[in-house]
């Protein structure tokens, strides 16, 4: 027969393990660790993006990297969106519009045939020239100037928005059913994914009665070509 010294720290320890309650096991439980940051633009090649519907094919070469910024050149060059499908995220993301310019920041987008544009399931975080390009007095209340939610939410201080030519850093927050953007430091809109609040305001903007607007909860980050010349950098993203 063998036999086992303990120490007195041992026993020790192994008093306190049989004294603990399960209530004490769990008084301290770890909390969620965020995901850790992705660059999701090296700066240097387009890796990690595609065209819309083209995965496996060479993205655009109107969509070109240029002193650091991922930058559409000239339209017709088609949207392009993440490899990666995304659930409840953290993005930062810098832009820069061109004069009367437009583009647009769109997320879980769902890439099927079925759906001939990202917008089609994809919300929006507007990229937009206020002071030139006419969206920004179509719409209601603002709701299609930069940072809204596109055709539905307007920014709640559109001060926070730098002119064309100048960057802008934009962060969009999406968890638990509920969606902010940032824009330059200041949170603008807030709003709910799903439930009768999302839903009327998807009855009372241009989407009403697009069957797939918004039904995804995971999808693909999108860049939009509206025809003008626009600018992104530091894009980065983490899954919460």
């Amino acid at each position: 027969m063998r036999f086992f010294r303990l120490t007195a720290a041992g026993l020790l320890a192994l008093s306190l393990t049989l004294n603990l309650s399960p209530a004490d096991a769990t008084a301290n439980p770890a909390k969620p660790k965020k995901g850790k940051w992705e660059k999701i633009f090296d700066g240097k090649t387009l890796s990690g993006w595609h065209n819309y519907l083209k995965p496996g094919q060479p993205v655009s070469d109107k969509w070109k990297v240029e002193d650091g910024t991922l930058t559409l050149t000239a339209g017709r060059a088609g949207d392009i969106v993440t490899d990666k499908e995304y659930g409840d995220f953290e993005l930062e993301i810098e832009w820069k519009i061109a004069e009367k310019g437009n583009s647009g920041i769109m997320y879980h987008v769902k890439e099927d045939p079925q759906y001939k544009t990202s917008y089609a399931t994809g919300p929006e975080m507007q990229v937009l020239d206020n002071e030139r390009h006419p969206d920004a007095k179509m719409g209601r209340n603002n709701n299609r100037t930069a940072g809204s939610l596109y055709d539905m939410l307007p920014p709640t201080d559109p001060s926070a928005y730098k002119p064309a030519g100048e960057w802008n850093k934009a962060r969009l927050v999406v968890k638990d059913g509920k969606a902010e953007h940032y824009l330059n430091g200041k949170k603008i809109v807030e709003y709910p994914t799903s439930g009768p609040e999302w839903d009327k305001m998807v009855s009372e903007s241009k989407f009403k009665g697009w069957e797939g607007f918004h039904k995804y909860s995971t999808g693909r980050i999108a860049l939009q070509d509206h025809g003008d010349r626009v600018w992104y950098r530091n894009i980065r993203i983490r899954e919460l």
